[in-house]
């Protein structure tokens, strides 16, 4: 088994920033794709940020200039820093892993159970 477990959401005000991270956990070999994902009330889920195992980065229209993502593969964490935030930004935030290389075998699409961020006006 393999678990995400995403932290430091929190409180912030609008033009402040946060770093929120996804520590996953298990006898992990390789992770593929790291993504981020959010999910405001009375929205669908989102697409916010993604990144590969070598470093390539994909974000959203909304959050690009603003969000940055990035990952440390021997520690099997990935990061989400978000600067200049805005009250449109507060959402749950998730952990998203596509494939995971375990030493009993692969595991396709992981989620943490996410980390609320909520950005004051």
């Amino acid at each position: 088994q393999v678990q995400l477990v995403e932290s430091g959401g929190g409180l912030v005000q609008a033009g402040g920033s946060l770093t929120i991270s996804c520590a996953a956990s298990g006898s992990i070999k390789s992770i593929n794709v790291m993504a981020w994902y959010r999910q405001a009330p009375g929205k669908q889920r989102e697409l916010v940020a993604s990144i590969t195992r070598g470093g390539n980065t994909n974000y959203a229209e909304s959050v690009k200039g603003r969000f940055s993502t990035s990952r440390d593969n021997a520690k099997n964490v990935g990061y989400l820093q978000m600067t200049k935030l805005k009250p449109e930004d507060t959402a749950i935030y998730y952990c998203n892993a596509d494939r995971i290389e375990t030493i009993r075998g692969i595991i396709l699409g992981s989620w943490g159970q996410g980390t609320q961020v909520t950005v004051s006006s």
